[in-house]
């Protein structure tokens, strides 16, 4: 699979740091858009807490519904506890597709789900916050995705300028 498209869709967010922890996994994860529904975070986004700044890179745009934000062949997959959802590990994702993810205090809306072309969910004991939850779903993208290997160059674009640690592993 090539990266593809990729947007992260939020239902009426309430939490800044959140929003910011979400918008930090974007920039690290190269999503392309991140998209948010409802009022509450609007209300709340100058204590936001995007420490990299990422809303320069990656547009955060305030919408009425989300699968009108769908791009051409893009899929709709809703990231839920939801029964007869599909076990992240177990999950293929698709070239090109939009995360929806549900309130921190709520569901993502029955009717979304049955209009989502796949239900996730993340097989833990119990629910993890929204910004944990992205960034697993994220992660688990990247760890599929063919030749998204790493290597000594994209440590050192990653890390911050205080770092600067090596390793001599095993030969």
């Amino acid at each position: 699979m090539s990266k593809g498209l990729v947007y992260i869709g939020l239902i009426n967010p309430k939490s800044p740091d959140n929003v910011g922890a979400v918008l930090r996994a974007a920039g690290c994860f190269s999503v392309d858009k991140v998209l948010y529904t409802g009022q509450r975070y609007a209300t709340a986004a100058a204590f936001r807490t995007d420490t990299k700044d990422i809303v320069r890179q990656i547009p955060l745009l305030g919408v009425d519904t989300l699968p009108e934000q769908l791009m051409p062949g893009m899929q709709l997959v809703c990231v839920e506890l939801v029964e007869g959802a599909i076990p992240l590990p177990a999950f293929v994702h698709p070239a090109q597709a939009m995360y929806v993810f549900g309130p921190e205090d709520g569901s993502i809306d029955q009717a979304l789900i049955d209009r989502a072309d796949a239900v996730v969910y993340l097989p833990t004991r119990g629910c993890l916050n929204l910004a944990a939850t992205v960034n697993v779903a994220l992660y688990d993208r990247l760890a599929k995705t063919a030749g998204s290997t790493g290597g000594d160059a994209l440590i050192r674009q990653s890390r911050d300028r205080n770092n600067r640690l090596r390793w001599r592993g095993e030969a």
